[in-house]
């Protein structure tokens, strides 16, 4: 039989207080929207928010919506959590998930059993609600 995983689905998360330069990602999460910044003088996306661009350093940077679709670079089974709120949930998934547009993104997996996660599955984005009308990117297989 299968080890079964834990979707973490009921641990509680704080909202984030959003920073000058990530407010449009977290605004877009409100409507399940996936914003990235985008450098147009490198022709690159970059995650996680930041005030510069990765590539070359200006403030130039533009937001675009992306599908959030991508597969699984690398993953690993937390098998302890940490204090308060994981403990007690293991174990559940952790993926570095390389989206679509090229941007690697770590976040909880869920809805996939142990035995299906693999790297080069495809996945897609799950949106978690958060206290404040927000929510928390994770991703589920692309059945």
């Amino acid at each position: 039989m299968a080890e079964t995983v834990n979707d973490t689905l009921d641990v509680v998360r704080e909202p984030p207080i959003p920073r000058s330069f990530s407010r449009p990602y977290w605004e877009g999460t409100r409507q399940k929207k996936l914003l990235l910044q985008f450098d147009r003088r490198s022709g690159k996306y970059q995650f996680f928010p930041r005030p510069n661009s990765l590539f070359n350093g200006h403030r130039e940077l533009e937001w675009r919506e992306v599908s959030g679709n991508g597969e699984i670079f690398t993953y690993t089974v937390a098998r302890r959590g940490p204090p308060p709120g994981f403990r007690g949930k293991e174990p559940y998934l952790i993926a570095t998930v390389t989206l679509d547009v090229g941007v690697n993104v770590i976040a909880n997996v869920v809805h996939c059993r142990l035995d299906e996660i693999a790297i080069g599955m495809k996945v897609k984005p799950y949106w978690l609600p958060l206290a404040n009308g927000t929510h928390l990117l994770m991703f589920e297989p692309a059945r």
